[in-house]
């Protein structure tokens, strides 16, 4: 084990009070093997002990899964894709449109596109690699996800580094250059506490802590297992850390969503292109999202009449969509029984409010 030196890349050092990385990974260990949360993904302590093995393919599609999305988001999800489509080989053999709509609702839908491409690569190639390298190769893992695979599914002393576990390190080592400046000292600093033996056990035990114990706000130090080790509890800034560089404002874009309804329920929808945001799912249809929006002639002739606006926050942007309704007797294009499960968020908003206004 290595012990935990100074962190290069950060301006902040935590000084010669800094823990030790033998004495954390121990302390964090022991606290797992007792208070490892229960995920449908993972294998427990008591069975990892028992030489019972995590699947990689369940540890992969989870990680996809948990990008951008909170664990109670994401549960629902794996449990409904892994009870469809059970193993690696099943998956890449579904085809786009079905996975898309099984997606839909959990967001950044190029996550899923990658998610197939990666699918049917490994399906062609016999299965996961188990080294980093040889996993950020694939459609859709990059460096954490990597890391989080070779530590979990193979047990290697990858250093695996998310949003919890800046936090508990930042905190550990009183490290108060703000994010994102700090990742690299941070990542430096999580490599010296990544222990060689059970580095799958100790990366999630990290995600635990910070996601049970070392909370953004108002941690429960009290029960933390590392908590005699914290330099920022020490110094009573546990709470300020990580601090982070004031966010620059959010782009604001607008655009118009129409909801065209026929008399048997059918509504008019389109499948967006397959590159691009929500690329590949279905839609209504509409103008592009710009700042300020062209008003091309609606997709169909119709009394179209305003319904109101519904507003989504993307990533790197927040959008506002006018919603147009019209009841239509018929027309050209996809006529469909709408089914808001297998639409994007911010379609089924638009379409709830459109649908409203045609039945009020």
């Amino acid at each position: 084990m290595i012990a935990a030196g100074p962190a290069h890349g950060s301006g902040n050092r935590a000084g010669a009070g800094s823990p030790s990385g033998e004495a954390v990974s121990a302390a964090l260990l022991g606290w797992y093997d007792r208070h490892a949360r229960v995920l449908p993904w993972r294998v427990g302590p008591a069975d990892r002990a028992a030489d019972i093995r995590p699947d990689p393919y369940r540890v992969w599609l989870s990680e996809i899964m948990l990008q951008q999305t909170t664990v109670a988001a994401a549960i629902p999800y794996f449990l409904r894709f892994t009870a469809r489509w059970p193993d690696i080989a099943a998956l890449a053999a579904a085809a786009d449109a079905e996975v898309m709509a099984e997606w839909a609702g959990l967001g950044y839908y190029a996550r899923a596109r990658n998610m197939l491409a990666c699918a049917r690569i490994l399906a062609a190639s016999g299965g996961f690699p188990d080294r980093e390298e040889a996993l950020r190769a694939l459609p859709g893992i990059g460096p954490y996800t990597a890391a989080a695979i070779a530590a979990i599914a193979f047990d290697r002393p990858a250093v695996v580094v998310d949003g919890n576990v800046e936090r508990v390190v930042a905190r550990l080592f009183a490290l108060t250059d703000p994010l994102p400046g700090a990742k690299a000292g941070l990542r430096a600093r999580a490599a010296a506490l990544t222990p060689r033996a059970r580095p799958g056990d100790h990366a999630q035990a990290m995600m635990d802590l910070g996601a049970t114990i070392c909370t953004p706000r108002r941690p429960a130090c009290g029960a933390c297992p590392v908590a005699g080790l914290c330099a920022a509890r020490a110094q009573g800034i546990a709470e300020t850390l990580p601090a982070r560089a004031p966010r620059a404002r959010r782009p604001e874009r607008r655009g118009i969503a129409y909801v065209a309804r026929r008399g048997d329920g059918a509504v008019l929808f389109e499948r967006r292109p397959a590159r691009g945001l929500l690329g590949g799912m279905l839609g209504l249809p509409g103008t592009d999202w710009t700042e300020a929006p062209p008003r091309p002639a609606p997709p169909l002739a119709a009394d179209w009449r305003p319904a109101g606006s519904v507003r989504h926050v993307f990533t790197h942007f927040a959008l506002t969509l006018s919603v147009e309704v019209a009841a239509v007797t018929d027309g050209p294009g996809l006529f469909l029984r709408p089914d808001p499960a297998a639409l994007p968020s911010v379609m089924r908003k638009a379409l709830r409010l459109g649908l409203a206004a045609l039945t009020g």
